[in-house]
């Protein structure tokens, strides 16, 4: 009986692993793909020429000069979002949690509009008097980082105040995103007309602004969070067995939980921050893969990550070749890809209860 368990157990984490290999396959996959789209479009071996730097200089300028640092943030915020929306889920025992579960979004919202508007960070192209820019881009980022921090420490002094609980944490984020998203429309009903077209402008989920300097950054903050992530691993499979039960195995819950919320909040705001508000990975790509590879974590959260991945580099694509010659906001398509497909598995996962 026992060697059958093993048996078993090795296909399992077998299988486990094929995915997880054909997930990284098809986002190599995507990435060619994606650095073939654009205003100038390459040819799958135009497009490796650039990256190899082989053959004509334009090819390589194409690609290293405009479309990587774009593509890298694709995969850095489209993984980062999505184990951040999975921890959550798991910490707070609630498959609707999401990151703009804890109103760190709102949050990012506000400080942004706080820097183009009271700050005056959103100017008008004098020379043509019709484009709109940010001349500070990097305050900006900054102001919106520091709102959504501040929003995860208010958030996690009201949970220690009235004890820790998964219901205390989403309605804690509820009333404080409300409280943000109130602030930002106030601050925008002073706004001139340019400043508030700005600061629109700002909030579409847009890939287009990232530079290698913003990767950078952004890479730091969701390695990290990764690290500790999968660091903490065997505590979120034990959690999964409900919180009583993790602490008989001698898991600290609150302290792995309120950790484990901060470092996902602070993926979501620094993401937020510099890239506009992307909405639905978080939610959708966990869903997505624990279908095929289950509730362990040690698989649950690299293959959430290259889901995630996936599916950004996806809705990027889409936005560049849907209107020929026009690039729409990324954060528009990962909702439209987002919401059907959750509607889909919360009635797949009803019917199946059924």
């Amino acid at each position: 009986m026992g060697e059958e368990l093993q048996k078993e157990y090795k296909r399992i984490n077998n299988k486990r692993r094929a995915i997880l290999l054909s997930l990284l396959f098809i986002d190599i996959a995507l990435i060619v793909v994606c650095l073939c789209v654009g205003s100038a479009s390459l040819s799958i071996s135009e497009t490796l020429k650039g990256i190899f730097k082989i053959g004509e200089k334009k090819y390589s300028l194409i690609i290293w000069n405009i479309r990587m640092p774009r593509v890298l943030a694709a995969v850095i915020a489209g993984g980062g979002l999505a184990i951040s929306g999975l921890i959550m889920q798991s910490v707070l025992k609630n498959p609707m949690a999401s990151p703009s579960t804890l109103g760190v979004s709102n949050a990012a919202t506000f400080g942004a509009n706080f820097a183009i508007i009271v700050l005056g960070m959103g100017m008008m192209n004098s020379s043509s008097g019709t484009d709109l820019y940010i001349n500070n881009p990097y305050l900006v980022a900054t102001t919106a980082l520091l709102f959504a921090v501040i929003s995860v420490a208010l958030i996690l002094l009201l949970s220690h105040l009235k004890r820790f609980s998964s219901e205390t944490v989403v309605l804690a984020g509820l009333a404080v995103g409300a409280i943000f998203t109130a602030a930002t429309t106030i601050i925008q009903y002073f706004a001139d007309s340019n400043q508030l077209a700005t600061a629109v402008y700002w909030s579409f989920g847009n890939l287009s602004r990232a530079t290698y300097l913003e990767d950078l950054l952004m890479t730091i903050v969701v390695c990290g969070a990764f690290v500790f992530f999968m660091f903490n691993r065997i505590n979120y499979d034990a959690m999964t067995a409900g919180i009583d039960a993790a602490r008989t195995m001698g898991v600290n819950t609150r302290r792995v939980s309120i950790l484990s919320l901060l470092f996902a909040s602070l993926i979501t705001a620094t993401c937020v921050s510099f890239l506009g508000i992307i909405g639905f990975i978080g939610l959708v790509a966990p869903h997505i893969i624990k279908r095929f590879i289950g509730d362990n974590h040690r698989f649950l959260i690299p293959a959430t990550f290259l889901t995630g991945v996936g599916i950004l580099l996806i809705a990027d694509t889409i936005s560049r070749t849907i209107i020929s010659g026009l690039s729409l906001p990324v954060g528009a398509i990962t909702s439209l890809l987002g919401g059907p497909m959750f509607i889909y598995l919360l009635i797949r996962g009803k019917q199946k209860n059924a």
